[in-house]
């Protein structure tokens, strides 16, 4: 890989999450008051793109935000991580939007209006969002055709893709034989392949099953198990970091950015991965969405402690 072409795209959703705490969640039909509303600048799309950024990638956005006052603030935040949001179009009408409400249990329940994203369409590529890059990210919250279409278009260029499969939906072939790296979690791993995952052996056995389709690698994240990966000809299981995890909000977006960082680089699918499993881990260590995705720095260390860590057989 040569050093100018060292670029994470990012193909994703822009969301303003609008967070209200409430003492219980309503019944259909019922009115309950809740605390002060929050915003948080979210999306998949957005979220993967500032953990790529922090974790050391040099990344640029494409997506769509509305000529709303949110879509102002949702290209800021991606500007205050390094983020080039040159290609974060304006749309006239609504920015995506999330409207959550979160119990004092901890539970939450959430209605995403897709808003501007939803127009983000095939003919809104153009060829030279593809130069310089050597990672294409993308995932399901845009229309699929325009996932599709720009697998396609990096495929043709040799640039890696990777599709984080969230929310899941089944894929066409045409997407599938562009794949370089597919990245789902047990259930998603699950619904793609049709068989039930809940372990290491039965994401090995759906891993192959969608290898079989077209897809060159798969990642299957475990949670507290760590993650499973499968190419080919190699695999295995990526064991977990012993952390406190107090919120698991963005965590398989911190591991996919991280990844995308790492493989922009010139690392390999495996030294990608170890980097991507302890992004993942410290983002549950701390509140929120992208206020938790750790920098390059915070991933090191980590990695540095685990390696330097006594080890008993």
């Amino acid at each position: 890989m040569t050093n100018d072409q060292s670029r994470v795209l990012v193909l994703g959703s822009l969301n303003m999450d609008l967070v209200v705490p409430v003492a219980a969640q309503p019944s259909p039909g019922d009115t309950v008051l809740g605390a002060d509303v929050q915003t948080f600048p979210g999306g998949k799309g957005a979220n993967q793109a500032a953990a790529a950024a922090l974790a050391g990638g040099n990344v640029s956005m494409l997506g769509r935000v509305g000529n709303d006052g949110y879509g102002d603030e949702l290209r800021a935040a991606l500007n205050s991580v390094q983020v080039n949001t040159n290609r974060v179009l304006s749309t006239v009408g609504p920015s995506g939007m999330a409207f959550i409400t979160v119990d004092d249990n901890g539970e939450n329940m959430i209605v995403v209006s897709s808003g501007a994203n939803r127009k983000l369409v095939p003919t809104d590529l153009r060829e030279e969002d593809f130069a310089n890059v050597s990672v294409l990210l993308m995932q399901l919250e845009l229309p699929l055709d325009t996932v599709t279409h720009a697998a396609a278009l990096a495929w043709d260029r040799d640039i890696t893709v990777i599709l984080n499969a969230a929310p899941v939906a089944p894929l066409p072939p045409e997407l599938l034989s562009h794949i370089s790296i597919l990245v789902v979690n047990e259930g998603e791993a699950g619904s793609l392949a049709g068989l039930p995952v809940n372990n290491v052996t039965q994401a090995e056995q759906a891993s192959q099953k969608l290898i079989d389709q077209g897809v060159d690698s798969v990642i299957v994240t475990l949670g507290s198990a760590g993650a499973y990966w499968q190419s080919n000809n190699n695999g295995g299981l990526i064991k977990p970091h012993s952390v406190t995890a107090i919120d698991t909000t963005a965590a398989g977006d911190a591991f996919c950015g991280a990844l995308a960082a790492e493989l922009s680089q010139g690392n390999n699918l495996e030294e990608g991965l170890t980097f991507a499993n302890a992004a993942g881990a410290i983002t549950v260590t701390k509140l929120g969405a992208q206020p938790s995705l750790p920098t390059k720095i915070e991933i090191d260390s980590l990695l540095l402690t685990a390696n330097s860590s006594p080890h008993t057989n």
